[in-house]
């Protein structure tokens, strides 16, 4: 079939146009943050968390619920607080019960929810995650331990397609409502000089997801393990850990890995420096704005992309939320010191 045929029996029904933008409609833009679940650590996103099996995951997966529905710092990360959801499918209420108990006694919390039994994702869970969601919407992470559990076996179990499809599908979960997607998963048997090469399955696994945790040790009789962490959006790591055998918790005991942090930006500082306790939300337009701002040597329309792409840093390091709105006058800026 010549390319001439091939054309002529495309239906033009079924072209769609590739749904573009323009350099200028980007910087235009204004996304929604990227908000940490713990600061340097874990985000929202699809994050893999992959170890041997019986290395001591479960316990470190129960270690980060009762940290973030706490808000309790972890191995001096900072913490953001809120509903946690515990999808432990290789256990049951009792052993979890046990577990949890012996980590950290019996004080309780209603911010961490624990299930056992859970569909695959063909076959609902997208769904009553969402249903989930709605009833608690404050949810920052979701721990789905094991991967296994929710993906329907097939011919293609192993095919990079097929991993590639079901890590892409929590992905788009986790973008959609702005959650962690934390989803454990086991390592093959074969050894390998680069941890991450030993993923159980494809690569398809790694490409889909935001990033990745490696635990491993030595020697399995090892109390220490070395965790790993490489994203999309943050730095990689190393982290040394120790098995507290009487707790049952993973302690800190060092990171090879110093965290980078970005230089202070003088427009950023001086727009934090207008809030006081009494000041907590400012509107105007972008010129207005820089009338507040003397030392800062930019036009109104580089102003506001300058702060179309930093609304994380407004966010996350000044606690400022930051809106880009039109109305029948123009454009005008909302800041909110939260």
């Amino acid at each position: 079939m010549t390319e001439n045929n091939f054309n002529e029996n495309v239906n033009p029904d079924k072209q769609s146009a590739l749904k573009d933008v323009t350099l200028d409609e980007l910087l235009d833009t204004v996304y929604p943050p990227r908000t940490p679940v713990i600061e340097g650590l874990l985000y929202a996103g699809t994050y893999l968390f992959v170890g041997a099996p019986k290395i001591g995951k479960s316990f470190l997966m129960a270690q980060l619920g009762i940290h973030v529905s706490k808000g309790i710092e972890l191995w001096d990360y900072k913490v953001h607080k809120g509903e946690v959801l515990y999808l432990a499918l290789e256990d049951d209420y009792a052993r979890l019960q046990r577990r949890i108990s012996q980590m950290y006694g019996v004080e309780g919390t209603d911010k961490f929810h624990l299930v056992t039994e859970a569909p695959a994702l063909s076959e609902g869970l997208d769904s009553q995650l969402e249903i989930f969601l709605k009833e608690y919407p404050d949810c920052k992470l979701i721990i789905i331990d094991t991967l296994q559990k929710v993906r329907k076996a097939s011919g293609e179990l192993y095919s990079y397609s097929s991993d590639y499809e079901v890590i892409s599908k929590l992905k788009s979960f986790s973008d959609k409502y702005n959650v962690c997607l934390l989803v454990v998963h086991h390592t093959r048997k074969m050894e390998s000089s680069d941890a991450f090469d030993m993923i159980s399955g494809t690569n398809g696994l790694l490409g889909a997801a935001d990033g990745a945790f490696i635990l491993h040790k030595k020697k399995r009789t090892d109390k220490e393990a070395v965790m790993e962490v490489v994203g999309r959006d943050q730095q990689d790591q190393e982290i040394t850990l120790e098995f507290d055998m009487e707790f049952c918790r993973w302690n800190f005991v060092k990171s090879e890995t110093e965290l980078w942090k970005p230089k202070p930006d003088p427009v950023l500082e001086q727009i934090a420096g207008l809030f006081t306790e009494e000041v907590k939300e400012w509107q105007g337009t972008s010129s207005e704005l820089l009338d507040l701002l003397p030392e800062i040597n930019l036009k109104p329309n580089a102003l506001t992309r300058k702060l179309n792409i930093s609304v994380d840093r407004l966010f996350n390091e000044y606690g400022i939320h930051y809106e880009n709105n039109r109305n029948h006058e123009g454009r005008y800026v909302i800041l909110k010191k939260l």
